[in-house]
């Protein structure tokens, strides 16, 4: 698991269609995920997202796409250390979106269904509702 400092890091990718995000889930887990991953040694941003979509949903993220949307920590109780980084962006990708490696299932949630995702994806549901993109 790639990590700054101590804190461990996920890089993903905020793919928004008509008021809804794709996610995704791992065979062995019931709430759901953005798609992405940790980086490799040595590897950008950049590099890891176009990996992981291309192993996770066999499409092709544009690597020069890629804008920022934010990164969210989750922390101790009441406020303490950083335990969890995901660094996110948004892109362009080519290919249809399907299932690979260990990836279970896709599906697109509105912000009604945050409670379906992980502590850091909810507060990546709530940037993207308080910017209207999930109403």
């Amino acid at each position: 698991m790639e990590t700054t400092g101590s804190v461990p890091e996920k890089v993903a990718w905020v793919l928004v269609r008509d008021g809804r995000v794709l996610v995704t889930r791992d065979e062995d887990r019931d709430l759901f995920y953005l798609p992405g991953g940790m980086r490799e040694p040595g590897e950008s941003d950049s590099e890891t997202l176009v990996r992981e979509i291309e192993e996770e949903l066999q499409a092709v993220i544009v690597a020069g796409t890629l804008v920022h949307f934010g990164t969210f920590e989750t922390r101790s109780d009441h406020g303490g250390r950083v335990e969890f980084r995901m660094i996110c962006y948004a892109a362009v990708h080519r290919g249809a979106l399907n299932p690979a490696g260990e990836i279970a299932e896709l599906a697109w949630f509105g912000y009604g269904e945050r409670d379906r995702v992980s502590p850091v994806d909810r507060m990546v549901f709530d940037a993207l509702h308080m910017e209207g993109q999930l109403p």
